[in-house]
């Protein structure tokens, strides 16, 4: 697969597709932020690894004909932004309301979002979208050499899409450590569920 000679010169600019869509702000990274920061680090990673696990099967599913499905019967896309919005609508909630966290009290540690409900919101994700369809679009090739290519499109944008968002979930934990009071945490936590329910914008428009 990857000795195919065409493939490999389009190894760096996969590379740098995926870092630019993958690094820079959206729905993944906002709450990213505000997880690393209210959960810390290894608590995220889960959520992490959802989002990379996520975006895979989605590049997965256009290359096998989804975007076609779509195409064909829009109103399962328009069902399944209204569906994302809410869900983001009810996260951004869920952030902006945070209590902050109290490590003196185990019972009262929230849970961060989960690999699955990280990975299922992919599919909802208007950003996700745009690089799966790009990506496979862009950097495969034609005829029998589709499928193998394929994969290593994938493969590299997953390889690279985990440690570019790892960085928002460190950047989050990093400011968790300044915030010293009850007062910075909940300003932070309206500030972070704010964003995250303004890129319901994304996905509606």
């Amino acid at each position: 697969m990857i000795n195919n000679p065409e493939l490999l010169a389009l190894a760096g600019p996969i590379v740098a597709f995926a870092f630019s869509m993958s690094a820079t702000p959206g729905p993944n990274n906002m709450m990213l932020t505000a997880s690393g920061a209210n959960h810390g680090f290894w608590r995220t990673l889960p959520h992490m690894l959802g989002i990379t696990v996520g975006c895979m099967a989605l590049m997965a599913g256009v290359a096998l004909g989804l975007g076609a499905l779509f195409q064909q019967w829009p109103v399962l896309q328009t069902g399944l932004k209204i569906v994302g919005s809410l869900y983001l609508i009810w996260l951004a909630w869920k952030i902006a309301s945070a209590p902050p966290p109290d490590t003196t009290d185990p019972s009262s540690v929230r849970r961060p979002l989960t690999f699955w409900q990280a990975a299922a919101f992919q599919f909802a994700n208007p950003k996700a979208w745009v690089m799966a369809i790009s990506g496979i679009a862009s950097f495969t090739l034609t005829g029998d050499a589709f499928l193998s290519s394929a994969l290593v499109v994938i493969l590299l944008i997953g390889m690279t899409n985990l440690p570019s968002i790892a960085l928002w979930a460190g950047f989050g934990v990093a400011i968790g450590r300044i915030l010293r009071t009850a007062t910075h945490w909940r300003a932070f936590n309206l500030v972070m569920g704010l964003l995250t329910g303004a890129c319901v914008l994304m996905i509606l428009l």
